[in-house]
């Protein structure tokens, strides 16, 4: 939250980094966080009781995909950050030893595999944001749990579908250019006003120097066509810039803001992604997702194909 007394100069001390030199490594990305306690309102009436991250997307629900990405970039500490409502999150992710022996006894040992390896995947712990006062105030619930050590961000709507991994490909990136690094996309213009944009210096191929960031401007304000979509790799230092950070648009703590008190000490890059992202946080968003994922699906998918050729509209 907005702590006043803290000021601008107080970031003096922290470096605007430059390259690495080759051969040098960064400390690991260990811990990943992701948010998962905004209200659902897209969704209603769907996310009344049920969170929308729980909501499925083929065979396994939204927020499976988030982090099946942080464990296949290889980061098995997971924070999520939970609201009043989701415990439906933390069942997911627990043991379930009826099921468990149910399964046993029919025989359905596939299935138990499957069941078993939700539970074992990664290391999940859960901590509340008891109001819903923003990204940047969610990323900030998490402080003491993620300590003093660089970490990644995933916003499970935001559902990405790449050869690599896309936090996979960020993590390259972390270890060429110190400093926090977000993914972008080119977005249309009638899109920016849903996008923080950036302010980008080109330093190599997809990657951006991050001049200035601003959260959803009107399209003849916006610096560029660069949205940043809902994967970070963070320094620990946000936690101090949010502190700082007033409320912005919604009177909502904006992470985007918080990056920008930032920029005044540590360097911000930006990655445009390889691959394809989706929006599961709309309902239009969530159905393309729906299709474009049965489609690849190994069992699914070519049934699904036949399907889709047979609807007459």
């Amino acid at each position: 939250m907005y702590n006043g007394a803290l000021r601008w100069g107080s970031f003096l001390g922290l470096r605007r980094d430059r390259q690495l030199p080759k051969g040098e490594q960064r400390m690991p990305i260990r811990k990943a966080v992701i948010t998962a306690a905004g209200w659902g309102t897209r969704f209603l009436p769907a996310a009344k009781s049920q969170p929308k991250e729980m909501i499925p997307l083929v065979d396994k629900p939204v927020i499976q995909y988030a982090v099946e990405e942080a464990v296949a970039s290889g980061i098995h500490q997971i924070i999520i950050v939970t609201a009043q409502g989701k415990h439906a999150i933390e069942d997911y992710y627990d043991r379930s030893f009826e099921l468990e022996h149910y399964l046993e006894q029919k025989g359905e040992l596939k299935l138990l595999d499957e069941v078993r390896h939700v539970s074992q995947m990664a290391n999940i712990c859960y901590i509340r944001q008891k109001e819903q006062l923003g990204l940047g105030h969610a990323v900030l619930t998490a402080k003491d749990l993620v300590g003093d050590e660089p970490f990644a961000v995933f916003l499970p709507d935001d559902l990405f579908h790449s050869q690599v991994p896309v936090m996979k490909q960020m993590l390259e990136i972390y270890q060429r250019y110190p400093g926090n690094i977000i993914a972008t996309q080119h977005v249309e213009e009638e899109d920016i006003e849903k996008y923080g944009i950036i302010e980008p210096k080109k330093l190599d191929e997809r990657v951006y120097q991050v001049l200035n960031l601003v959260e959803k401007p009107r399209p003849e304000e916006a610096p560029s066509r660069l949205g940043i979509t809902g994967r970070y790799i963070l320094m620990p230092q946000i936690f101090e810039a949010l502190e700082a950070t007033p409320p912005g648009k919604g009177q909502e703590i904006q992470l985007t803001d918080g990056l920008r008190l930032l920029l005044q000490s540590q360097a911000v890059y930006a990655y445009e992604f390889e691959g394809i992202r989706y929006d599961t946080g709309t309902p239009l968003g969530w159905l393309k997702a729906t299709v474009a994922m049965a489609l690849q699906h190994a069992q699914l998918g070519p049934q699904f194909k036949d399907y889709l050729k047979s609807i007459k509209v």
